[in-house]
């Protein structure tokens, strides 16, 4: 924990010239502003530095555009990639007109949905744990031009290139759906991805493990701990700002893009969650799979809400690209412990009541990780307080059941433009609690529509790595 005081006295006591302020637009991407330290004082902690939102995707009129964002004195690091020293702290979003916290603002959402959960007296602190899969390319090139429209993605590890004269061909290729834990020289990527694990970590991020992934091409992921809903996000955030930074060091480019490659498993970001009070998890109890009613509650609100949950958890016209079945991606609405196949699985995890959680398998990476854990924390809380009942487990191999048996099992919308119409119509469970605004909903909706969905009705299939492959 640092104090704003804690701070300045660190600019003062390194010399440091150089202030990096992030913050989070709507759609999930970071921006800054890097400012003198002299224009840094107590007054940026409460009151804020000044900055124009008109050109903020989804927020302000050119009008009404002055805005203020508040430093975090909890988010600061060092930049690693950065020439001269430079401290960055992440910030969140104020009116300076009436000094309220803005309600497009991600982060605030994201305290609010931690506020709510406290009033409700069901619990002080929701953790999550996401898993963010990403694939690290060696070119990536996309137009879509009056004349012309085209991606190319290439990796030195794409099967593809098997018979490529690469002056010379090494081979050690990952075939399509067999790239998981191969040793090197298969996997080529051990040494680059140690480097973004250890500098997560010298950023503060309580790292974990790293491996490859399933697919050909480059797909890996990294591990870093659960933290509490906030911090969680905000560990995220430098997640894909330093696997990003790394990889470019590298002459290599990073997508956190669900679906990149055709016929090959895309890239999710299975999200573990949980509920503790006083310092106790109450997820953990003597039902199914070692879980309490609590939790299985919090399941129901989840399956309920999963299609409205979709057009903020998988934001994408891509992500529904990786929402298909067969692959690790869930499109079945149902729950199983150990079971790769439902959408909430409930790991393996022990005896241990503090390691008892679920995970949600439909998210991925192109959503705002604020948004996203807001928005399952008050499905769940809606699932809690209405006693929402998630069904009977179902443990088998979903993708083998019969035409007739999986007729029976709900699924996930087939595109971003139903997940948008579940959410027009299923809002309630997030609005009702104060958390999302009915501004924010109706904005988020047409946002999606007017710059995504349509576009890509207008302009052929390569538009979709204009828009998302820096997600």
């Amino acid at each position: 924990m640092t104090t704003p005081q804690e701070v300045l006295k660190r600019i003062q006591d390194e010399k440091i010239e150089l202030i990096d302020l992030k913050f989070i637009d709507t759609v999930g991407t970071w921006q800054h502003l890097t400012v003198y330290q002299n224009q840094i004082d107590e007054t940026s902690f409460t009151d804020g530095v000044p900055f124009d939102g008109s050109s903020i995707r989804g927020w302000k009129a050119i009008n009404e555009s002055d805005m203020t964002m508040v430093l975090d004195p909890n988010t600061t690091w060092i930049d690693p990639f950065a020439k001269e020293p430079t401290l960055s702290i992440t910030c969140s979003i104020k009116e300076p007109r009436t000094g309220e916290w803005y309600n497009r603002c991600p982060r605030v959402i994201a305290q609010k949905a931690v506020d709510y959960l406290v009033s409700t007296g069901i619990g002080d602190t929701a953790f999550f744990g996401p898993e963010a899969e990403f694939f690290i390319f060696d070119s990536a090139r996309f137009a879509q031009n009056a004349n012309e429209g085209y991606y190319f993605l290439d990796s030195v590890e794409g099967a593809w290139n098997s018979g490529k004269d690469e002056g010379p061909n090494l081979a050690y290729k990952p075939r399509f759906k067999e790239g998981y834990f191969p040793v090197a020289p298969t996997d080529s990527f051990q040494d680059i991805r140690t480097e973004m694990l250890l500098t997560m970590a010298k950023l503060g991020v309580p790292i974990e493990k790293h491996h490859h992934e399933v697919a050909t091409g480059g797909q890996c992921e990294l591990g870093f701990r659960f933290g509490k809903l906030i911090e969680a996000a905000d560990w995220l955030m430098i997640y894909k700002y330093v696997i990003k930074n790394v990889a470019k060091k590298y002459g290599q480019t990073v997508t956190f893009m669900p679906k990149p490659l055709f016929g090959d498993n895309g890239s999710g970001m299975h999200t573990h969650q949980s509920i503790w009070k006083d310092g106790k998890p109450l997820f953990a109890g003597d039902k199914y799979a070692g879980l309490s009613d609590m939790a299985l509650y919090y399941i129901g609100g989840i399956l309920k809400h999963a299609p409205a949950l979709l057009a903020i958890t998988n934001p994408s016209t891509n992500s529904y690209k990786r929402l298909v079945p067969g692959y690790e991606a869930p499109v079945n609405l149902a729950y199983s412990q150990g079971n790769r196949s439902a959408s909430v699985r409930i790991p393996l995890s022990g005896t241990n009541p503090k390691a008892k959680r679920l995970e949600f398998r439909c998210p991925d990476a192109t959503s705002n990780p604020y948004l996203a854990f807001a928005a399952m924390l008050c499905a769940g809380i809606d699932g809690i307080k209405n006693k929402i009942d998630p069904g009977e487990p179902l443990d088998k191999n979903i993708y083998e059941l019969s035409p007739e048996e999986l007729a029976k099992v709900p699924s996930t919308p087939g595109s971003l433009e139903l997940a948008l119409e579940a959410l027009e119509h299923d809002h309630t469970f997030l609005t009702s609690t104060g958390v999302f605004t009915e501004d924010f909903i109706e904005n988020w909706i047409d946002y999606k529509l007017a710059n995504e969905v349509k576009q890509l009705q207008l302009r052929p299939h390569p538009y979709e790595f204009l828009l998302y492959y820096d997600a």
